[in-house]
């Protein structure tokens, strides 16, 4: 099996935490967040409220409803696939 080039040279992704580049204003950020000085950081800070707890119920539901609607000989089929791929042989990519 032959890797996408194109996935493996992409851009970085963009991250959520960000350091700066500057070793000086690096070394300022270290000692801030070491000795507690830096800012708190709210994890939730910009989401809409609505829509996390939205995605949160869907979540929650999602595997009991998808196993719900499954025939055994699905449910059987998907187990068999998920196993196989948790410890079936490692692709060398």
């Amino acid at each position: 099996m032959t890797a996408n080039r194109a996935s493996l040279n992409g851009p970085m992704p963009e991250r959520s935490r960000k350091r700066p580049t500057d070793p000086n204003e690096l070394a300022k950020q270290l000692v801030d967040e070491a000795t507690g000085e830096a800012p708190k950081v709210d994890p939730d800070d910009g989401k809409d409220p609505a829509a996390v707890a939205l995605g949160r119920k869907g979540g929650l539901k999602g595997g009991k409803a998808r196993a719900a609607s499954m025939t055994p000989e699905q449910r059987s089929e998907a187990a068999r696939k998920a196993a196989a791929a948790r410890w079936g042989p490692k692709s060398k990519t």
